[in-house]
């Protein structure tokens, strides 16, 4: 099953690894069946750990990698990692802007003062998690792209890593939009179905990640440095803040040191 995988075309894998991702995604909004409730410190730990996931990844899997790539070419190794890096910060700044959309936890009085309506909460609230989703798919696009163009310093094992702990910090962040949803007397299968979809746009957006680097190899660092721009942003602007904002600072900063050293830990085992 390995050697199957192994010998599929790079967008192929990357559809797979997102396809996985995705249903983390789902698996954690299926949740919405099982109860209508969560446990606030729960929630807030697995924010943190998807927040420790995702700064980790954003360096082992993207950064570093794009730095080594880097200093072959003539100009200075730090320059397409510093320009990509501040563009992906830069592009999902944009879209916050551009696309209103309801943080996850808020109140819809918060919302740039959009009137309270259920069918408008969640349409936010599934902008929200989808707009987040969008550097992870990417990323994972990349790092297979990156692979598959045969650089040394990516490895398909560490692109496997990546999308395996990617995986793992969907889960709560389905959970996140579905259970606020079934709160606000949405029905369960509804509340399901908004959950998942903000995961399908991952697979998505691995596949203009795998086309991106496949297409423009000298593009390469500039890609990777821009998904984990996009990433820490993501991580700054709402996996943080939402993780303390009911008060379990210490909680949520313990949950975000285990979450980046398990993906230390794969990234540098696969990888």
């Amino acid at each position: 099953m390995i050697d199957i995988f192994l010998d599929l075309p790079p967008m192929v894998q990357a559809l797979i690894a997102t396809c996985f991702t995705w249903g983390m995604t789902a698996l954690g909004a299926a949740l919405v069946f099982t109860t209508k409730t969560m446990n606030q410190k729960l929630l807030d730990g697995m924010l943190g750990f998807a927040g420790g996931v995702m700064i980790a990844a954003s360096f082992w899997s993207l950064l570093a990698p794009a730095l080594d790539m880097a200093e072959k070419d003539d100009i200075a190794a730090w320059i397409p990692a510093a320009v990509g890096f501040m563009l992906g910060g830069i592009f999902l700044w944009g879209i916050d802007k551009i696309i209103p959309h309801l943080h996850p936890g808020a109140s819809m009085t918060e919302a740039e003062g959009l009137q309270p309506n259920k069918k408008r909460r969640s349409t936010l609230l599934v902008l929200a998690i989808t707009l987040h989703n969008i550097p992870e798919g990417l990323a994972v696009g990349v790092a297979f792209g990156a692979a598959a163009a045969g650089f040394p310093e990516s490895s398909l094992a560490g692109a496997v890593a990546l999308g395996l702990g990617i995986g793992i910090q969907n889960f709560p962040e389905g959970v996140a939009v579905s259970l606020p949803l079934r709160r606000d007397g949405i029905s369960r299968r509804k509340s399901f179905f908004y959950g998942q979809f903000s995961g399908m746009v991952e697979p998505i957006s691995a596949v203009i990640g795998v086309l991106a680097v496949t297409l423009v190899e000298p593009l390469l660092p500039y890609a990777l440095s821009f998904a984990a721009g996009a990433m820490i942003f993501v991580v700054a602007e709402e996996v943080i803040p939402g993780s303390q904002e009911e008060g379990n600072k210490d909680l949520a900063s313990m949950t975000l040191m285990i979450g980046f050293t398990v993906m230390m830990i794969l990234d540098v085992a696969l990888g």
